[in-house]
Formats: C-alpha cells, sequence, structure tokens
C-alpha cells in the first residue's frame, strides 16, 4: 500500500455551469492530520466533494492509496477506504442512535464494533436507543462521525464538524480526532474554527477562490501567524 493516503493534482470541478475548483494540489501521507484552512465559499467544502465524486464534473488527477480515481463512480472510491462525514450530517433522524450506527456496511476490513464507539463516544451509548430527532446537534454530529468509523474506512474527510457546537462539544471532537490520530486514521478537516485545527493537524492547506493559495506545516504556526490571520480573519 502506498505511504501517501491521498495526492490531489490540479483538480477542477464544477457545479452545473458554475467553475468552483482552479488547479487544486494538496498531498496526505498515511496516518497524518491536514486542514483545507479559508472563507466561506472558497471551495473548501468541494474538494471532498470533488474527491469522492460528488460535483458534476471534475478534471485532474486523485491518487487515493495509489488508486487513481478521476474516472470512478462515488461508491468505488468509498471501497478503497474513504469515510465522508457531510457538513449536515445525514443521519436517519426517524432511526434510533445504535440503528443508525448498525446500518452501515462494511467497506474494509477493520470497522469499530460497538463498545469501541460507544468508548469513545459515551453520550452516544447514553442515548443509543434516542431517536435522530431527539438528539442535540453535538450528539448528531457525534453519531456522523461515528458512523464512518463502523465501516472499516481509513482515510476520513470531515466536513465543518464544529460548526454551531457548543465549546464543550467542540472540545470532545478534538480528543476524538486526536485519539483517532493515534489509532492511524489519516484525516482531511475542513475547518473555519481555526483554534480548533490548529494543534490536531501536521499542515494547513489555505484555499481562496478554488485553490490552494498557502501551505503552513505545523512547525511555522507561530511564524506565519500573521500571514494566515490576513487570509482568515481571525
Amino acid at each position: 500500500m502506498s505511504s501517501m493516503a491521498l495526492e490531489v493534482k490540479n483538480l477542477e470541478s464544477w457545479y452545473g455551469e458554475s467553475h468552483i475548483l482552479h488547479g487544486v494540489d494538496f498531498s496526505v501521507r498515511d496516518g497524518e492530520v491536514v486542514t483545507l484552512l479559508g472563507r466561506n465559499g472558497a471551495g473548501r467544502s468541494t474538494i471532498l466533494k470533488t474527491i469522492l465524486g460528488l460535483t458534476s464534473k471534475r478534471t485532474g488527477s486523485v491518487d487515493i492509496y495509489g488508486k487513481q480515481t478521476i474516472g470512478l463512480p462515488t461508491y468505488k472510491i468509498a471501497r478503497l477506504g474513504v469515510g465522508f462525514c457531510p457538513e449536515e450530517r445525514g443521519i436517519f433522524a426517524s432511526l434510533s442512535t445504535e440503528e443508525n450506527l448498525l446500518l452501515l456496511p462494511e467497506i474494509s476490513a477493520g470497522g469499530m464494533g460497538l463498545d469501541e464507539i460507544y468508548e469513545m463516544f459515551p453520550n452516544l451509548y447514553e442515548r443509543r436507543n434516542s431517536p435522530g430527532t431527539r438528539l442535540s446537534g453535538g450528539e448528531q454530529q457525534m453519531l456522523a462521525m461515528a458512523r464512518i468509523l463502523r465501516t472499516g474506512a481509513k482515510l476520513l474527510l470531515l466536513d465543518e464538524i464544529t460548526e454551531g457546537l457548543a465549546p464543550v462539544i467542540v472540545q470532545k471532537l478534538g480528543e476524538v480526532v486526536g485519539s483517532l490520530r493515534k489509532k492511524g486514521f489519516t484525516i482531511v478537516l475542513v475547518e473555519q474554527n481555526f483554534r480548533f485545527a490548529a494543534p490536531l493537524a501536521d499542515r494547513h492547506y489555505v484555499v481562496e477562490h478554488g485553490r490552494v493559495v498557502e501551505v503552513v506545516n505545523q512547525s511555522e504556526l507561530a511564524a506565519k501567524a500573521s500571514l494566515l490571520n490576513d487570509y482568515l480573519g481571525v
């Protein structure tokens, strides 16, 4: 298996006639955590959806664990070990927490069992019999993340997982991301909350107008703080 989990080169993408991505380049090694930072509308979420083939048209190169995927349908991309946690969460509101967790198919070996999920997300164990409509926003986000861990995916694409959540939940999600990293998961985080993302990632890619305009390594955060402030307004 390639030591490069994800390699994106000259990626362009369209929604209908709207040209959103204009030659995106970035890479993630196996076991790394990277972020896609930027303002709303910069194209960060579209990058994740384009990797998965969820836009109307895409060109360029997307290598996942050494396999070129630009021409593959979404379900085949997922089967390479990719899990996507969308910003809208997408849980089944009429099903209980546990039913949501049991519904997911296994795409590769090594998916987490319920006991491991409940150890990582104690709130979900307490609410395991509650329907999705009864869960708080933070609990829904935990469930959305937990579901993809059930599938055996090792490359996780997480879209705005902290948006609109209370600080205590954001802190918990930060602990979960750190724990997943220690377990060997590879993670791409789309984030606007830089204070959440800063300590978690090996590298930060700043996205503006559908392009990666800056790369900041963890060791460069202090030196490039002013630059990041200009781009992000943090």
